[in-house]
């Protein structure tokens, strides 16, 4: 259960991509496009609404992949056979679904949906078909927009885990919300980093190092990137990557977690990398539509820094 979460303080159009590398994309249309191996899209037809967001579960489990939606609703879908047939669907929300994320493959197939209601659900799969449900109500007030699983990696492992001991690894997420802040479902701290609505939140990829990061963006302009160093204590330290001049919708960290990319409402996507000295530079960005990435077209957002 996560009953005490800890405080720090969606994108209408939401790729994801695949192991083997398949794009999905979800779209303020109502069907979901996707690209079949041999052929035409497969569009994939159940929700009522715009659909905000997908997931991919590992592919351990098969090609299973979540879909949420502005008509309240969850789909998980499977693919048998090549053809791809709604496999569960979750309808305990009273309001908009605008966040889902699976957890790490280690914990098995659990998905974590935020809503626009304030709630977070859990889904987990239990067998033959069936989906346990846990709900977290009143996560955030007003509604939660996005939710992130920590990795499944104990900080500080790569250099301090003893021969022949199973990890012991905690279950935790971070949401945000509409209430300004990030929670992480585990803790017991308080960060107030933003001004406005937290718009995505992720959960930076792990080595084993014993840090652990989460970058955040909101309505308010502002990327922020949380730190908490396992070494000192807890205590989470954020830090301002960049003020934007607009809303910022999502963040994604690369799968090395030396790179982060934001996309916000200027129409553009920005690569960012940490330098030696600790401070975030960009190192790269793409305009929508024009399919190009430029290296020198952010040396005016460097200068600003």
């Amino acid at each position: 259960r996560y009953p005490s979460p800890q405080h720090l303080s969606v994108a209408q159009h939401d790729p994801k991509r695949d192991s083997p590398g398949t794009v999905l994309k979800a779209t303020s249309q109502r069907p979901m496009a996707l690209p079949g191996r041999h052929g035409p899209p497969h569009d994939l037809r159940g929700h009522e609404g715009p659909v905000w967001q997908v997931a991919w579960a590992h592919p351990m489990y098969g090609n299973i992949l979540a879909s949420c939606s502005y008509d309240r609703k969850v789909i998980i879908w499977k693919e048998e056979n090549g053809t791809w047939e709604k496999t569960h669907e979750h309808s305990g929300h009273d309001s908009s679904v605008n966040s889902v994320c699976w957890a790490p493959h280690h914990y098995g197939l659990i998905l974590a949906c935020g809503s626009s209601d304030g709630a977070i659900s859990l889904l987990t799969y239990t067998g033959e078909g069936q989906w346990e449900v846990k709900k977290i109500n009143n996560a955030h007030a007003i509604g939660c927009n996005a939710v992130s699983w920590a990795p499944a990696v104990v900080p500080g492992s790569l250099i301090d885990q003893p021969s022949g001991q199973k990890p012991n690894y905690i279950k935790k997420f971070a949401s945000g919300g509409c209430d300004n802040l990030i929670k992480l479902w585990k803790e017991e701290q308080k960060l107030e980093a933003h001004s406005d609505w937290v718009r995505d939140v992720a959960w930076a990829p792990s080595i084993g190092l014993p840090t652990s990061t989460i970058a955040s963006c909101s309505q308010d302009g502002h990327v922020f990137t949380s730190t908490y160093d396992d070494a000192s204590g807890n205590t989470w330290s954020p830090k301002l990557l960049h003020k934007f001049n607009d809303v910022v919708w999502h963040v994604s960290w690369s799968i090395t977690a030396n790179i982060l990319a934001v996309s916000g409402g200027d129409n553009k996507v920005t690569l960012w990398k940490e330098s030696v000295d600790g401070h975030w530079v960009p190192i790269s960005d793409v305009y929508k539509g024009q399919g190009s990435v430029s290296a020198s077209a952010t040396e005016g957002q460097q200068n600003e820094q």
